[in-house]
């Protein structure tokens, strides 16, 4: 029991973390930039553009009228249910890549929900582009989300036999 207890107290302090910076950023962000003015911070490269996102991730479903926006909050949280759900079955067996990853992107659909609640939106600010390609604005808790994620595949790159049996259960 005490094992399973410190599992968990390591994923709650990498959301809790993420949590925090990624509220603490969009904090100095909404108070230092105006909306749309880009900061170049590497030029051609990278800038920090203040951005209020009504939609899903990475922009998708924000040019759904506002009426129906309400759609995405339970969305958001249908895909922390399948988190969670996902999180019990790799606990047991898990090491401290997954306990990472689960408590990463954890933190990061919290932190998006916060604003969510707050604002209506999420507050994006990382603008990448180059040579003409544009990716969406993303923040502190997207890039946490797109990190975890990233971990738990490599995790079931690494063993896919170990993954079908747990997922069959």
């Amino acid at each position: 029991m005490r094992a399973e207890r410190r599992l968990v107290l390591v994923i709650a302090v990498i959301a809790v973390v993420v949590v925090v910076l990624d509220q603490l950023t969009k904090l100095v962000v909404l108070d230092r930039l105006a909306p749309g003015a880009p900061v170049t911070v590497v030029p051609g490269l990278v800038a920090l553009t203040l951005v209020m996102n009504p939609g899903l991730a990475f922009g998708l479903l924000a040019g759904v009228p506002p009426g129906w926006r309400w759609i995405v909050v339970p969305l958001s949280l249908l895909a922390l249910l399948v988190l969670l759900r996902v999180a019990l079955r790799i606990l047991p067996t898990g090491g401290w890549r997954e306990r990472s990853a689960i408590g990463l992107v954890f933190g990061g659909a919290v932190g998006n929900l916060i604003d969510r609640a707050r604002f209506g939106a999420v507050v994006d600010f990382v603008d990448v582009h180059f040579r003409g390609y544009h990716w969406p604005a993303f923040n502190v808790a997207d890039s946490a989300i797109c990190i975890g994620i990233g971990l738990l595949f490599l995790d079931m790159k690494k063993h896919p036999e170990e993954k079908k049996v747990i997922a069959e259960t």
